[in-house]
């Protein structure tokens, strides 16, 4: 076996981090910090991010032409990919490179607790489809299933109320859940926390620390924004961007020597 295939073939604790106890809670300037940290990490390896999020496209996309079970496993496998970014952002904060097999680490590392994650996402998600729905009475999605548009738009604008109210609830847990999944697979891969346990801690670290997130989320958003000008191609450096500076925030919250998640080989 390769030193290349032992580095990421098994669990990536040696190398000193370790979780701390309890997730810190941080003031707002952190939302930016983590931003400024994440985009060191990107511009360590940018060709190697784009790359990444061109196969992640191609494989979403080929899973999706399954009928129904390809989106689905899909689903279960974002926590699995989302892994082995966490992964590849450690080794770039270490000086090293981020290499393709970084992108499948999570395949090989803890497999079964991050697709356990995927699958928990996946019922929580169907839930709150499910309450939105119930508040409809389900006759838009009885109408979206008939495929007639006009009988749709007749549809959404006789159930105005109940689909303003259905919606308002359905984003009342829908915040929570992706809290609950935010840095859950960091856990899971880096410090073998177990999928139940990982959601909770990142439910805590992200409500903990949600002045912060307030700050992030909003240049996040005006990024984007930005981002969609040059038809969307913005895209593909924002979604890098928002991973490594999510890995930020994750050293910074959860591990013991809060380290700031800049490559060793950069100023």
């Amino acid at each position: 076996m390769s030193a290349t295939q032992t580095e990421w073939t098994t669990p990536p604790q040696p190398d000193g981090l370790t979780l701390a106890t309890p997730c810190r809670s941080l003031p707002a300037g952190e939302g930016w910090a983590w931003i400024a940290r994440g985009w060191r990490l990107f511009t360590r390896a940018p060709l190697m991010w784009i790359l990444s999020m061109l196969i992640v496209f191609v494989v979403a996309v080929v899973m999706n032409f399954i009928p129904i079970i390809g989106g689905l496993a899909f689903q279960v496998l974002n926590p699995v990919i989302a892994a082995g970014f966490v992964v590849a952002c450690r080794s770039l904060e270490q000086g090293g490179e981020f290499e393709l097999e970084h992108l499948f680490a999570g395949f090989r590392i803890r497999f079964a607790n991050l697709a356990i994650l995927g699958l928990l996402f996946l019922a929580g998600t169907i839930a709150i489809l499910l309450v939105f729905a119930a508040f409809l009475g389900f006759t838009i999605l009885g109408a979206i299933l008939t495929g007639d548009s006009q009988q749709v738009a007749a549809t959404v604008m006789k159930s105005f109320f109940g689909l303003a109210l259905g919606g308002l609830v359905a984003l009342a847990l829908w915040v929570p859940l992706i809290a609950a999944i935010w840095f859950a697979p960091a856990l899971v891969v880096m410090h073998d926390v177990g999928p139940v346990e990982a959601m909770k801690q990142s439910f805590v670290g992200s409500f903990r620390n949600f002045v912060p997130f307030l700050l992030y989320g909003l240049v996040m958003l005006v990024f984007a924004i930005l981002a969609a000008i040059p038809i969307g191609l913005g895209f593909l450096v924002w979604v890098p961007l928002a991973i490594a500076s999510s890995y930020a925030a994750y050293r910074a919250i959860y591990t013991a020597d809060g380290a700031p998640a800049a490559p060793a080989t950069l100023a």
